[in-house]
């Protein structure tokens, strides 16, 4: 008897349930798990969000909501619950938060929590939580937390009065411990802040140089308003000159960043994979290779969805290495009504076609941090080259 049918026939059940933490996982074959999303409560509507997105059911004659869901054992992910009007559409209100009741919350019987800090240097920003669904067969993640021995790197916050974008930009500068300024590549990222603390990239930064996997970088968060975010990253001409014209020239100045693009790699995740991108095929002196994490790639202006991917059809071929990754769950459509996943797939393919230099990883989970912080890594390692 399923935990559903257990539940139907004795609702008590549910205190041994929540005792023993929700979702609750059950054995289905070689490769995959039986998930039940499970929350009490009263509401008209009930849905999980984010990584997985679906309506819960309401067990008949209890306040108890359900949802069973058979997926690989591999998955890694994010989720919340929303509830009543909130839970409509293809999202719910932001930010959940951590308290387990109010219109959208992480589910009160999973302890595992991914907190998604407000950047303190934008003031539009706003602190986010979500549970974390990990299952058995997740991969491990050898490189996201800071090895033994392995000291912090530099750190240095600068604030960049740009001409492109008409306001002040922040960035992050960060280099490993130990390694003179002078004549290191840049590694650009985009979200900077997201990508410090929650993709965890100065941890593996600086475990991937001390183990002798990557050479080092000097690395570039760079810091966009999350206001603007939708306006300014992505295949945008205004990032094109303030990342070739202000951010580069400024590192170059500070710590002596060679002016040969070769080595440097330019780095990010849903628009900032798409800008990633982007950059890498119009600046390919300034950028040899990139790393797209769930890349926008729908994205185009009013009636030319999957801009960039034409744009790779019909260029010359350029000097540039390119690591793609993306999640098996990526199927909700996007505003143009093209699913992550397949559009990926089609840059991949076109990009091949055009005899570039591919690493494509697709990962059991959806468009969420969780995965990138590990595949972060693995495309640093395929991208990096030695000098």
């Amino acid at each position: 008897m399923g935990i559903i049918d257990r539940l139907q026939a004795d609702p008590g059940l549910w205190e041994d349930l929540a005792a023993g933490g929700t979702p609750v996982v059950e054995p289905w074959d070689d490769e995959h798990v039986l998930v039940t999303f499970l929350w009490r409560g009263d509401a008209a509507r009930t849905r999980v969000c984010w990584g997985i997105w679906d309506d819960l059911t309401r067990l008949p004659g209890t306040d108890i909501w359900h949802l069973s869901r058979v997926m690989p054992a591999a998955t890694r992910t994010v989720y919340y619950f929303a509830h009543g009007d909130e839970a409509g559409g293809d999202g719910s209100p932001m930010p959940p938060d951590r308290s387990g009741t109010g219109p959208a919350h992480v589910d009160p019987g999973n302890p595992r929590h991914q907190h998604f800090p407000a950047d303190p240097l934008d003031p539009t920003d706003h602190d986010v939580w979500a549970s974390v669904l990990e299952l058995p067969g997740a991969p491990p993640e050898p490189w996201i937390s800071r090895h033994p021995g392995v000291t912090p790197g530099t750190r240095e916050t600068h604030t960049l009065r740009s001409a492109a974008f008409g306001g002040d930009r922040h960035i992050v500068l960060h280099r490993p411990s130990g390694v003179p300024a002078g004549g290191l590549p840049t590694l650009v990222v985009f979200d900077g802040h997201n990508a410090r603390e929650v993709l965890r990239i100065p941890e593996t930064l600086d475990n991937l140089v001390a183990a002798g996997r990557v050479p080092p970088y000097t690395a570039v968060f760079v810091h966009l308003p999350d206001a603007t975010r939708d306006d300014e990253l992505g295949a945008v001409p205004a990032l094109r000159d303030f990342i070739a014209g202000e951010v580069m020239p400024f590192v170059r100045t500070l710590w002596g960043t060679p002016d040969t693009g070769g080595r440097n790699i330019v780095a990010g995740a849903s628009r900032g994979g798409l800008a990633a991108a982007y950059l890498a095929l119009e600046l390919p002196e300034l950028f040899g290779a990139a790393i797209c994490q769930s890349g926008s790639f729908w994205w185009g202006p009013d009636g030319e969805p999957e801009w960039l991917t034409r744009q790779v059809a019909a260029r010359p071929r350029a000097d540039v290495r390119f690591h793609l990754d993306v999640g098996t769950e990526e199927t909700t459509p996007a505003r143009n009504g093209l699913h992550q996943i397949e559009v990926n797939r089609r840059m991949r393919d076109t990009l091949r076609a055009r005899g570039y230099d591919v690493h494509y990883v697709e990962y059991a989970g959806s468009h969420d941090y969780v995965n990138w912080r590990r595949t972060f890594a693995d495309g640093l390692l395929a991208v990096s080259r030695p000098y």
